[in-house]
């Protein structure tokens, strides 16, 4: 097959959406499959598999920013890329964002009128989306255009749901579970002396909820002296607030460590105890639990939905009422506490995880791609009799 992935975010931003059309433009290649990935772009990208569609610019998005490009001359550089690549299947990744997405939408059947289009929703946001909200009886004119479609999660299918009605196929993005487990990971020399050590992973956003974390931790550590709380995540303003917080309050052992490499991230993984995550809401998967299920370490995440469709609770990890600092107190408290609690649901974290294999995703994909491409035939040969019995009847 000829595949197109369109991303609407920066392709040199890091963020979750760019991440997975990178793994799956290499599942696809490895598969003998030609992928070619559409997406704006602050800079020029050395990759002959990328096409950039676009200049970014900053935009705010659920309580976080999306660089995307709003340049809506975009589209006679979209027909031409398409009209010379004729894919067979063009699969757009958050399909009704501005404008990319919009674009390939509007000329990939021109381009080729047997081209399959999939759109794939990653996103919730738990108070609604303002932009579907608004824009519904204008978006429904390119939803039209999906032959498929796809949400991440159970949750993330339900949200786009309530604006554009319709079936859903779930197929949860993909994770490198051996970039994880492999035995060659050393853990980080700094921190493997003996405590216990709490992971964090993630932006210092407020909705990602790292300041209950931090009290909570407080009253973790108050209770058992032995515990370390390391926040892993890219340098900003609030990170910097947080850390001036803590000198000033004095509050031991929090270790604040900027942007490792993806390289390195699996060491800080190997080198805890125990995962947390904290979120106040707009999570439609969880990805970060995933990447720790994979490196198997017990998982305590805030009861969200988009957590609660990856986790359930007592077996492969915890689940802790949002913004409780003092439920999620005891909780950690329980774990730190208790070795033989942290193996069982590690255990049962890493067999879970397994769902989330890329070859296991890749196949899932593809098998989707493949019925939409029969379903498309056979309506292609339905219409062709159906014109040939007009012709005989005049």
């Amino acid at each position: 097959m000829k595949i197109a992935l369109v991303s609407p975010y920066d392709w040199l931003t890091p963020g979750g959406v760019n991440a997975h059309l990178g793994q799956l433009t290499r599942e696809f290649t490895a598969r003998d499959h030609e992928v070619r990935v559409l997406a704006p772009a602050n800079d020029r990208v050395d990759d002959p598999l990328v096409r950039v569609m676009g200049r970014p610019i900053s935009v705010p998005a659920s309580g976080s920013t999306a660089r995307i490009s709003l340049n809506p001359a975009l589209g006679r550089s979209v027909k031409r890329f398409l009209e010379e690549e004729r894919f067979d299947v063009v699969h757009v990744h958050e399909p009704l964002m501005p404008v990319l997405p919009i674009h390939v939408l509007r000329h990939s059947k021109s381009a080729n009128d047997r081209v399959i289009n999939v759109g794939t929703f990653h996103a919730t946001k738990d108070g609604g989306n303002r932009l579907y909200g608004y824009g519904r009886r204008l978006l429904k004119r390119w939803f039209r255009e999906l032959d498929g479609k796809i949400a991440v999660s159970p949750p993330a299918a339900r949200y786009v749901g309530k604006y554009f009605p319709g079936f859903y196929n779930v197929v949860p993005n993909g994770l490198d579970i051996e970039r994880f487990d492999s035995p060659h990971l050393e853990p980080i020399p700094e921190f493997d002396d003996g405590l216990i050590n709490i992971l964090y992973v993630g932006r210092a956003e407020k909705r990602k909820g790292l300041a209950y974390l931090i009290r909570a931790f407080g009253v973790v550590n108050a209770r058992d002296p032995n515990t370390r709380l390391i926040i892993v995540g890219p340098d900003s303003r609030t990170r910097r607030r947080y850390e001036a917080s803590i000198r000033q309050s004095g509050q031991r052992n929090v270790h604040f460590v900027v942007g490792p490499s993806n390289e390195e991230l699996p060491r800080y993984h190997r080198t805890a105890d125990i995962f947390c995550t904290p979120a106040l809401g707009h999570e439609s998967q969880g990805y970060v639990i995933l990447e720790a299920m994979a490196a198997g370490i017990p998982v305590v995440a805030s009861n969200i939905e988009g957590y609660a469709s990856v986790v359930t609770h007592g077996v492969d990890g915890l689940l802790v009422r949002p913004k409780d600092t003092l439920g999620l107190a005891d909780t950690l408290t329980e774990l730190v506490r208790n070795e033989a609690k942290r193996r069982s649901l590690a255990a049962a974290g890493r067999i879970r995880v397994e769902d989330y294999s890329w070859p296991r995703v890749t196949q899932q994909v593809l098998s989707y791609y493949e019925r939409l491409l029969d379903q498309h035939q056979t309506w292609e040969q339905a219409r062709a009799r159906a014109r040939l019995r007009r012709l005989m009847r005049a």
